[in-house]
């Protein structure tokens, strides 16, 4: 198990380009599942969690061809469908929580399929009821394995139905999606997801002679067609990794740009980290984020204290609650971050609080942050990475925090992050892989 030694305090310079977004990836990557013919993919994050994907889709049969970095060719001509029962297979897909994306298009091209427990974050339940309900309407069955581990799910035919979903699962729309675009009939998702990402998978599976209607809206209209063809697509940024940034700058009083952004699809990102006082410069396709000494919290208009919360897309996305609260620590003034969608995430402020950060755990979903406006320094600490987004938000309370902190199991941050230590090293950071 690989950890990071992080020298802190030191201030960073320069340009860093965020990589490709790995919650699209997950979704796109699935999607080669639909048609028989090549799917040429660009701009794929070198990050475990894809990696592992890619490595189940060839696992499964899939051709895959790199053209170069990070560019891979898929072709699903030719699919093992009883690998689907094997201990292999459940040990790969278990690992991976994405790997539940592969349920639509199976059921859609091959009539059947199977899914064990998936993995990923532990951040508290996640369900799959959104999956399973959406995929049920059009006509799947599903019977779980108890000794096994596996659900098993089945569709001699896919007929389009309407449905609204219990609630806008990102995940959970790509997948119904995938499925009802093979579907007979027409299909109708009400309060579907539609971040940039489900735009994203839309718009491909259009290139590939799907026919929807609604796209960036939470109402898709989706006509069955009999087969799709093949396509290239590139991935959009990262917006994860583009507030991740915006984060380390104001934390460790560093003069970053962001470049080749995406601006428009960040949708209120740059907004919510404005109203803790950060200065954000649009400049063309970049983000300049200039070195501040001091940032201080918004208060709301009847003199309230700020509070962040997630939400579904438009809404500020709940990756990003963890580098907001982190922000935060160094802010001048108290913000309220309220992690509405997961009861485990923000059990990583102990680690925070032992580092010399002033925050209140209300309860799991809560927690208050008291603004050291920079009159105290955080100390370093010897710590674990809990999970992905967790773990990027420790590495920047590090590099703000005087001394050399060490963060073990970076196997989290290495899920979400392509090569984060060697790209923060080329601004200016001193990371560690030991």
């Amino acid at each position: 198990m690989s950890s990071f030694e992080i020298q802190g305090g030191l201030q960073l310079k320069g340009s860093i380009t965020p990589q490709g977004a790995k919650n699209e990836a997950l979704q796109i990557l699935c999607a080669v599942l639909l048609t028989t013919e090549a799917v040429t993919i660009n701009n794929i994050p070198d990050i475990l969690d894809v990696n592992k994907l890619i490595e189940l889709l060839a696992a499964l049969g899939v051709t895959v061809t790199k053209k170069g970095a990070g560019s891979y060719t898929f072709k699903a001509e030719t699919i093992d469908l009883d690998y689907m029962e094997t201990e292999e297979f459940r040990k790969q897909a278990s690992s991976l929580r994405g790997s539940v994306m592969v349920l639509g298009p199976m059921l859609a091209r091959f009539g059947k399929g199977s899914i064990p427990k998936p993995g990923g974050d532990k951040i508290g339940r996640r369900r799959l009821d959104t999956h399973f309900i959406g995929l049920h309407k059009l006509g799947a069955s599903f019977d779980f394995d108890s000794v096994k581990g596996f659900t098993r799910v089945t569709a001699p035919k896919l007929s389009g139905a309407y449905m609204l979903l219990d609630e806008a699962s990102v995940t959970g729309t790509a997948n119904v999606l995938m499925a009802a675009v093979l579907a007979e009939g027409k299909t109708t998702i009400f309060n579907a997801a539609c971040e940039p990402y489900l735009v994203q998978l839309s718009e491909m599976l259009v290139r590939m002679g799907a026919k929807i209607e609604g796209i960036g809206s939470n109402l898709l209209k989706i006509e069955g067609v009999e087969k799709l063809s093949g396509t290239s697509h590139t991935l959009l940024p990262d917006m994860i990794e583009v507030g991740s940034f915006i984060g380390l700058a104001a934390m460790t009083r560093s003069d970053i740009t962001i470049c080749n952004v995406n601006y428009e699809a960040l949708g209120i990102i740059p907004e919510v980290f404005r109203k803790l006082g950060i200065i954000i410069e649009h400049q063309g396709d970049n983000i300049h984020i200039p070195a501040q000494d001091h940032y201080e919290v918004e208060s709301f208009m009847d003199g309230g204290i700020m509070t962040i919360s997630d939400a579904p897309w438009p809404g500020f996305t709940p990756d990003l609650i963890s580098v907001i609260l982190v922000t935060a620590i160094q802010a001048k003034g108290s913000v309220l971050v309220h992690q509405k969608m997961f009861e485990s995430r923000l059990f990583f402020v102990d680690k925070l609080i032992d580092m010399g950060a002033q925050i209140i755990l209300c309860d799991p979903h809560r927690a208050t942050v008291i603004g050291l406006n920079r009159e105290h320094r955080l100390r370093a600490i010897r710590m674990s990475s809990p999970d992905i987004r967790a773990g990027v938000a420790l590495l920047i309370a590090a590099l703000s925090a005087k001394g050399t902190s060490i963060i073990d199991n970076i196997d989290q941050i290495d899920r979400g992050y392509q090569n984060i230590d060697g790209r923060l090293n080329a601004i200016g950071a001193q990371i560690r892989r030991v």
